[in-house]
């Protein structure tokens, strides 16, 4: 960390409030950046090859973009609960397997992408966040869609290129859903709920690589309920 150019980067930041430490080959957090803390916003750390995130993280409270991206991280710390500026969190291409629950205090969050992890069971603790427009879960190890997920408030959801084969109907109930990504999953053609085609405000809905085909899909009741929407929205683009 002892180089000129780095040193620039600190400098850099002390004036703008953004740090850019991507490509670095740091194998750990870097210490020094905490005296940057009254005046950080934007944290890039993407790229380099450390695997544990230290609970200092919590001083950054100023901090509005963090990315972790493409790292060794197996776990996020319940330090980050307390960066409730926080509005975007890029934290994919590591090997997170689970997220602390202190996530649900980023109240500010708009995007959070996630993908290309370990997770395994489907984070509820971005429920109930009324900000949050983008999550991506997408190249992780999810195989089910709980009823908590009926609480999200984001627009988009990206699950593509998991293990899904069972999804909650309460996804229906999620007000500001308009895009959900279930690409390459393991579902049946009878896990998908009616009343998302029915009654739901999605009118993005991709399924493809799942098993069945999609001509199938087209034959579901409530399909056409379905095509309404994605129509209108198609005509409102151009």
């Amino acid at each position: 960390m002892g180089n000129s150019g780095v040193k620039q980067h600190y400098d850099t930041a002390k004036k703008t409030g953004t740090l850019r430490l991507s490509q670095r080959k740091l194998d750990e957090f870097p210490q020094n950046i905490r005296a940057l803390a009254p005046m950080l916003r934007t944290l890039d750390l993407s790229e380099n090859k450390f695997s544990h995130i230290p609970d200092e993280i919590s001083n950054l409270t100023l901090l509005k973009q963090l990315n972790l991206s493409r790292n060794k991280l197996t776990t996020l710390p319940e330090a980050l609960g307390a960066l409730t500026k926080l509005e975007g969190l890029n934290a994919s291409s590591n090997q997170i397997t689970s997220l602390p629950w202190s996530l649900s205090k980023l109240t500010h969050l708009k995007q959070v992408n996630l993908s290309d992890n370990r997770i395994t069971d489907f984070p509820p603790m971005f429920c109930d966040l009324k900000f949050l427009d983008v999550l991506d879960l997408s190249k992780n190890r999810i195989t089910t869609i709980p009823d908590a997920a009926g609480a999200l408030y984001m627009v988009e959801l990206n699950l593509n290129q998991n293990q899904i084969s069972t999804i909650s109907e309460k996804l229906a109930e999620c007000s500001r859903l308009k895009t959900l990504r279930l690409e390459e999953n393991c579902l049946q053609l009878n896990a998908i709920p009616g009343k998302i085609l029915k009654d739901s405000q999605i009118s993005v809905l991709s399924v493809e690589g799942n098993l069945f085909e999609m001509k199938q899909f087209a034959n579901l009741d409530g399909y056409d309920d379905y095509m309404e929407r994605y129509t209108a929205v198609k005509k409102k683009l151009f």
